[in-house]
């Protein structure tokens, strides 16, 4: 902290306050879910509510140390603290499993999730390393940097795994596309390596969006069809595996965008359309045979997650109990709700909906507080999360802009999917609601995201670059 500056020089009170605003209404959601009558005392560490009240103060203390620390500190020691969490997400691989996956450092029922904190570290460095006084953002080098800064703590998730975090890794995505970095100087050096093939330029960045959701889409007929085959009326012993006809599929598209350009431009711009045809088709055939060899190697529980999710199986009393009883739950509430501590369907004594006071959180709520309170606990984070762009969008500091977004984007993925998992709209894949749900280490990363974001901020006018 600058001499003769208060820690409240600056503070962003609105951000501030819907930041305390919910982390209030999660911890009553937690006392009220995991509600034991024996220990009704709301500071009793034997239970989870008290735990939660725990974590809750640590999350404010180190807040308190984030506001004390000059706000340059962030970007000088963005690489040691990357480095650091990496460190952890190596470490926690050689450590014993718990529920199915190696996620967890730590000693008995005390342990925190590296992969949390390592999102800090990953958001801190890419920003610091776009920011750069030298970084040119349509550069090859920048591309191939930037992304394997993402890209090597996913992996390292990936291996313990946890879906659901590697998942929120790619909101680093569209941070990168807002800074005006894009594939283009990567793709068209490759495209021009081929013989007889010369490109002053290329689309894909431009389309960033676009192809995004193409290769989303390009996924989900993966998965649809991957344990499926394909047979034909004509031909009844003649059958292929699904992800095949995927292929197959694309092949078809492909022919058919060769055909259309043959009336289409000069004879150069037929035979760069050949090539872009070939390259797309490659791309496109390792996205969906990486895809289906990535769902099988997923550990049983997973696959059956995104099965049902997609469709593929049926089985609402079994593998889809928790998302059909999290829907029961928020659909009981009705327009009011039943009332504070009247949840009957998600409360931790009738163990309907597992889980109800960590992944399923929102469920409880909303059977409490109906639709109007639903609604009004999605405009708070909504609030919060325009409030972000906001500051990020006032910032003279690229590397306080870029910061910014990423933490807005990953607090809107874990809202979105959150909230998703307990309405149907997504895939039960673990991921928790920000501020809400019981839990240290989510509790503690996004108190800190959102401190180091305020404590930025306040000094906006010192850091320029």
């Amino acid at each position: 902290m600058r001499k003769g500056e208060k820690i409240t020089t600056n503070i962003d009170w609105p951000l501030f306050g819907v930041y305390l605003v919910l982390m209030l209404l999660g911890l009553t959601t937690v006392y009220s879910t995991a509600y034991n009558p024996d220990h009704p005392n709301l500071f009793d560490f034997s239970q989870k509510y008290g735990k939660q009240v725990v974590w809750l103060l640590v999350s404010l203390f180190l807040g308190l140390l984030v506001l004390l620390i000059d706000a340059d500190i962030y970007r000088k020691f963005a690489t040691p603290i990357y480095l650091f969490t990496l460190a952890l997400l190596v470490i926690v691989l050689f450590m014993p499993a718990k529920f199915g996956a190696r996620a967890w450092l730590g000693i008995g029922s005390l342990g925190i999730q590296p992969a949390e904190f390592a999102k800090i570290g990953t958001a801190l460095l890419l920003a610091k390393y776009i920011s750069g006084v030298n970084i040119k953002l349509q550069n090859v080098q920048t591309v191939i940097i930037s992304n394997s800064i993402i890209l090597i703590p996913m992996v390292l998730i990936l291996l313990q795994p946890d879906a659901g975090t590697f998942v929120v890794y790619t909101s680093f995505l569209f941070v990168m596309y807002r800074e005006g970095l894009s594939y283009d100087p990567l793709i068209l050096k490759i495209i021009n390596l081929i013989p007889g093939i010369k490109f002053k330029e290329t689309w894909v960045g431009s389309h960033f969006i676009p192809i995004m959701f193409a290769v989303v889409l390009l996924c989900v007929a993966t998965l649809l069809y991957s344990g499926e085959t394909i047979t034909f009326g004509f031909l009844p012993n003649f059958k292929i595996p699904g992800v095949v006809g995927v292929l197959l599929g694309l092949v078809t598209i492909a022919g058919v965008f060769l055909f259309l350009s043959r009336f289409i431009g000069s004879r150069r711009d037929r035979k760069n359309a050949l090539f872009i045809v070939i390259i797309g088709l490659v791309l496109s055939t390792s996205i969906s045979l990486g895809v289906n060899g990535l769902f099988k190697s997923l550990a049983p529980h997973q696959k059956e997650r995104i099965e049902l999710f997609l469709g593929l199986r049926k089985d609402d009393d079994g593998d889809d109990y928790n998302r059909n009883r999290a829907m029961a739950a928020v659909g009981s509430g009705g327009f009011l709700g039943k009332g504070y501590n009247k949840a009957s369907v998600s409360s931790v004594e009738s163990n309907h909906v597992p889980e109800s006071e960590t992944d399923f959180i929102f469920c409880p709520f909303a059977e409490e507080w109906g639709f109007l309170g639903a609604f009004i606990l999605v405009c708070l984070y909504m609030f919060m999360l325009f409030r972000i762009i906001m500051i990020a969008e006032r910032q003279k500091s690229r590397f306080i802009r870029i910061y910014a977004y990423t933490v807005a984007m990953i607090l809107f993925y874990h809202f979105m999917v959150n909230i998703g998992m307990d309405i149907g709209f997504a895939p039960v894949i673990g991921i928790p609601l920000p501020f809400f749900s019981y839990g240290g280490s989510s509790m503690m990363s996004f108190s800190m995201f959102v401190f180091v974001l305020l404590k930025l901020d306040s000094q906006r006018s010192y850091i320029l670059q």
